[in-house]
């Protein structure tokens, strides 16, 4: 039930109560044998009943309908604020609230709002900070060893199957008509053999160094970019503006962008690919497009441990990450992150 709805029916019973009152009030004011006696009595040649009634009904229910819809105001002012505060932004409060109650609340979500906001930054500098511990203790090792084994991969398995694919693709450019059953045989194994390169190619993309190696993330996102156009059929476009950023949200909406890619390549067989990067109202937003088979996002959620380290990643640095996939139309995948200091201010 409505608040508004509920208001109603309160007045309506205060005006039946005062319809009430007022018919004991009257009687013992011009007292009668017979309670009869009222329903014979008239105002303004109205029944004295039927007067007393429809005006207490009438009045009761405006009151209650005012008082709905006021306090439906109320509560949906309450209701802004916390979409507000669920969305990382600071609820617009006026500073005098008319009841005791409201402005109670209304503090208590800008002390809730403040410590949100203290916890983000906090994450975002220990993030900062672990990125910066464990690049200096680790970076160099895992980096020569993953940098060994994508050019391992890249020299033999990776080549190899590209000299595959370019020997099937001749091989089927030149059967005939008599041979279809063969040739559709053919492009299945052709079709095989593109999709194990894009398999590569993703072991590969994870096989990239953690660090951005002293790029920012924008450079690093270009060139990774740059690097996957040359690689594979698929149109990509990007859209990337150059802001600075602490390097443990980089790091991290780095890795996230990589884990995507790496999705997109091995499962969506998409045509087209676009990233996104802009700062807006003091928050990042990093999204991924692309116009693949698309997938259950709820499914997904339960089974990947891709989807779950995106959104730790995103948690780690005080953000939200969103997924929204249609079957056959694409997925849309979106990191939002509030950016609460200027890129690499110190708090004392």
């Amino acid at each position: 039930m409505t608040t508004a709805m509920r208001q109603i029916l309160w007045g309506l019973t205060l005006g039946i109560i005062a319809f009430i009152a007022l018919t004991l009030s009257y009687w013992l004011a011009f007292p009668a044998a017979r309670f009869s006696d009222l329903w014979n009595r008239e105002l303004m040649d109205i029944p004295f009943v039927i007067f007393t009634f429809s005006i207490s009904v009438v009045l009761g229910i405006a009151f209650g309908m005012a008082s709905g819809i006021y306090w439906r105001k109320q509560f949906k002012t309450v209701d802004n604020w916390l979409f507000q505060l669920e969305e990382g932004q600071q609820p617009e409060i006026e500073a005098n609230q008319a009841y005791a109650e409201i402005s109670s609340i209304s503090k208590r979500v800008s002390k809730l709002y403040k410590q949100i906001s203290e916890k983000a930054m906090l994450s975002q500098r220990l993030a900062t900070e672990k990125a910066e511990e464990q690049e200096s203790r680790i970076q160099e090792i895992i980096s020569q060893e993953r940098n060994r084994l994508a050019r391992e991969l890249h020299d033999s398995v990776s080549q190899q199957l590209f000299a595959a694919s370019m020997l099937m693709s001749a091989i089927n450019e030149t059967k005939g008509p008599s041979e279809e059953r063969e040739a559709k045989q053919l492009k299945m194994v052709e079709e095989m053999i593109h999709q194990s390169q894009l398999e590569m190619r993703a072991l590969l993309l994870h096989l990239r160094p953690v660090a951005l190696r002293g790029k920012s993330l924008q450079e690093g996102i270009e060139e990774l970019l740059i690097e996957l156009r040359q690689k594979v059929t698929m149109n990509i476009n990007w859209k990337v503006e150059h802001f600075p950023l602490d390097k443990g949200v980089e790091d991290h909406l780095f890795r996230i962008l990589q884990e995507s890619i790496s999705n997109t390549l091995r499962h969506s067989k998409a045509d087209q690919l676009e990233v996104l990067l802009i700062h807006r109202d003091e928050k990042v937003i990093l999204r991924v497009v692309d116009d693949g088979m698309g997938f259950n996002v709820d499914e997904a959620k339960a089974g990947s441990y891709g989807l779950q380290n995106m959104h730790e990643r995103a948690g780690e640095i005080g953000g939200t990450l969103k997924i929204v996939s249609v079957e056959n139309k694409g997925t849309r995948l979106e990191v939002k992150v509030p950016i609460l200091l200027v890129a690499g201010e110190k708090n004392d």
